[in-house]
């Protein structure tokens, strides 16, 4: 009988990881902006969705909006000046620009949908408008990019491994831990991909691409000397980034 109910057992969680497998296939979608075919779970107006539910809590984690009407109308013309510069505008995302009252966290980020936040301890390390237009054009490209519907398909295919993985074997936290690292190698793509996305947007709108470079210097200088290792990081290296900036400007400013 214990034999029997092992083979049920392993049997199930083959069913369970087919399933996964056979979801994901079917999961494929080129992504009309970028050409790349990714594994997307949701529609356009979940992405939205989510965004919306989620950017009052995540505003509040960080203190709220800054309490100046006047940056934040400069943030939103910057934002507006990209998304309708560019094929942003073309999308169905509904793009929407926060100044955090966060002065100790220098950190730029953005919600599935187009909800994007800067925090005013960035900004205040920003020396120009094209700094700032740097940092949202590159989160503008992460919500092209559908990173983060991207991250949560990612994240239901390998929770469905783990639990066929826990079913079969009783391997689901070494399954669930090959899945994180997968996750966390896909971010650092992510940010390279924004990088060339916001490099384009930059130009496409008038900027300086030159000073997203200045932008990898702020935030290289600000993570100082104690900075996590890049392998260690879901962000790369600014100076790798950097690398792959130039190349971009390179590409982009021939066209």
């Amino acid at each position: 009988m214990r034999r029997g109910g092992l083979t049920i057992r392993i049997l199930i969680g083959l069913a369970i990881v087919a399933f996964a497998f056979f979801k994901k296939c079917n999961n494929k979608t080129v992504n009309p902006y970028t050409d790349r075919v990714q594994n997307i779970s949701m529609t356009t107006d979940q992405e939205i969705s989510i965004g919306l539910q989620s950017a009052p809590e995540i505003a509040q984690q960080h203190g709220g909006l800054y309490p100046d009407q006047k940056l934040q109308t400069y943030i939103d013309m910057v934002g507006g000046k990209l998304v309708n510069s560019t094929m942003a505008r073309e999308t169905p995302y509904r793009y929407e620009f926060h100044l955090l009252a966060d002065e100790n966290t220098i950190n730029a980020f953005a919600l599935p949908g187009g909800q994007i936040f800067i925090t005013y301890a960035l900004l205040s390390k920003l020396q120009s408008e094209d700094q700032v237009a740097g940092v949202l054009g590159h989160e503008i490209g992460h919500v092209l990019g559908r990173h983060s519907a991207e991250r949560i398909a990612e994240h239901e295919f390998w929770k469905t491994i783990s639990t066929g993985a826990s079913v079969g074997a009783d391997a689901g936290n070494l399954v669930n831990s090959i899945g994180q690292n997968v996750l966390l190698k896909n971010g650092r793509e992510d940010e390279l991909e924004s990088d060339e996305l916001g490099v384009q947007f930059m130009i496409k709108a008038g900027y300086n691409p030159e000073e997203m470079i200045e932008v990898m210097k702020i935030l290289k200088e600000a993570a100082g000397t104690n900075r996590t290792p890049e392998f260690q990081s879901t962000h790369p290296d600014p100076e790798n980034r950097i690398e792959k900036i130039r190349e971009a400007i390179k590409t982009y400013k021939q066209n």
